[in-house]
């Protein structure tokens, strides 16, 4: 409202201007982005959070669940995506009264409390809120096993709701509030035992349990509830087509792509082997990691990825020797040594090297398929050979799946061990559930040591397109 308006209104008579000025001062009128300003304007402003789940940067990309949602909405619409990084629910809200931003895509749980200040898409995601412990503390089975306790959430939250209302029925226990404390460093303190106990939604508690091993979920709080985009209680229409977004990329598959590349592999959690994954990393990495950064520049792969892989065919030890005679750091045969002109192949700056080029060769030759797929396909090869690899690629196209989709040859390697598949394939017999479990474990390692290298940017008024 500008202020000739209010102006013309003092002077109405009967005190109205006045009654318009006080609302406006205390907020009862909102500028709203409706739709039609989004599509008018070109561009759709969200708001989310600065965290693994929601938003975050590496190596200069942008990345994160909700992000690449936003990025699916934008394109939706047909518009550009600015995002804007608030930390909590409490300072989000104002951004929606105020007409800074269109939406809240920031894993919000739907509660009847927040549905009475904003307006909530239908769930795209059930989650129930589990307490974490320390593996070797006292475990939490059920909420009365909270009597006493006190547990550590962040102000502003689903969690601290519903405390409080377990504490209003008559549970005693004691509620430490952290103004802005995300919940994934409050799992790390959990997980060094700096405090006892945190609370954390099932998916956000499962996408970190394997970068702190030592934090555990333990038992539910909460009956299921639903993660929803949040947006101005009066923007019908907006919500309306938020609605038939995720209707429709559930329909076409997009919303399980990118389920399945945050999630994927989260129920996948073997606690020795992550704990000795840690353990090894500290002590063993970085004995080696120059020569691995040195190598993987060389030839465009990120160092974390061929430090995961080296931990997968090693455990990072130069003198390792399988049964099949590969040795070293990258367990390199003797023959593909010699291709590679690897000299000295337990040397482990030559055997990095050898590793590494081999790698690369691999992942030039299956150069039809493209990104993330391409790089786990020559994975799989650098593990079972490129032969086997071609032989899952012709058995897919003759099944109709795509060739050059990771997806589809993980569903087809393992069929290579059957005799009804592997009779016609070129090179035979395959164990093909080896490269499949090969592949996703350095995908968990990599994860792990990508985590170490995430940017948290204050991207305020940051446009990205």
């Amino acid at each position: 409202m500008s202020s000739s308006a209010i102006h013309k209104l003092f002077h109405q008579g009967r005190g109205f201007g006045i009654i318009i000025l006080i609302l406006w001062a205390i907020g009862v009128f909102y500028i709203i982005i409706t739709l039609h300003k989004i599509l008018k304007a070109g561009q759709v402003t969200v708001v989310t959070r600065n965290t693994p789940h929601c938003y975050y940067i590496y190596r200069d990309e942008a990345m994160g669940f909700e992000y690449e949602l936003a990025q699916e909405f934008a394109a939706y619409l047909g518009v550009d995506l600015k995002i804007k990084i608030v930390e909590n629910w409490k300072r989000m809200l104002p951004e929606l009264r105020n007409g800074t931003a269109a939406i809240i895509a920031a894993g919000i749980t739907i509660t009847p409390k927040r549905q009475k200040r904003a307006a909530f898409s239908d769930g795209y995601m059930d989650i129930r809120q589990h307490i974490i412990s320390h593996r070797n503390h006292t475990r939490i089975k059920n909420i009365t096993d909270l009597s006493g306790k006190t547990v550590h959430v962040q102000t502003a939250t689903a969690y601290q709701e519903r405390l409080e209302e377990l504490r209003r029925q008559g549970l005693d226990l004691r509620i430490q509030l952290h103004k802005d404390l995300p919940t994934e460093e409050l799992i790390q303190q959990v997980a060094e035992g700096e405090i006892e106990l945190t609370v954390a939604d099932s998916n956000i508690a499962k996408l970190n349990q394997r970068h702190f091993p030592q934090a555990v979920m333990a038992g539910a709080i909460s009956d299921l509830k639903q993660l929803g985009w949040a947006v101005h209680p009066d923007a019908h229409q907006l919500r309306k087509k938020i609605n038939s977004f995720f209707a429709s990329i559930r329909k076409s598959g997009r919303f399980d792509e990118i389920y399945n590349k945050y999630y994927g592999d989260v129920e996948n959690f073997d606690y020795v082997d992550l704990r000795a994954f840690h353990r090894r990393i500290k002590s063993r990495l970085s004995r080696y990691s120059p020569f691995i950064k040195a190598a993987a520049k060389k030839h465009g792969f990120d160092w974390r990825l061929i430090a995961a892989q080296a931990y997968q065919e090693s455990h990072l030890n130069p003198w390792a020797k399988s049964r099949a005679g590969a040795k070293g750091l990258m367990q390199l045969l003797s023959s593909t040594a010699h291709s590679l002109e690897v000299t000295d192949i337990y040397n482990p700056v030559d055997n990095i090297n050898g590793g590494v080029q081999h790698l690369k060769n691999l992942y030039e030759h299956f150069d039809t398929a493209t990104g993330e797929d391409r790089l786990m396909i020559a994975l799989a090869a650098y593990n079972v050979g490129q032969g086997h690899i071609q032989d899952a690629r012709n058995l897919a196209a003759k099944k109709k799946l795509d060739p050059d989709s990771w997806e589809s040859l993980s569903e087809i390697l393992p069929l290579l061990r059957y005799r009804k598949y592997y009779k016609h394939a070129k090179y035979g017999y395959c164990r093909g559930s080896e490269p499949v479990i090969y592949v996703k474990q350095i995908m968990i390692y990599y994860d792990i040591l990508k985590r170490q290298g995430i940017e948290y940017r204050d991207v305020q008024a940051k446009l990205i397109e």
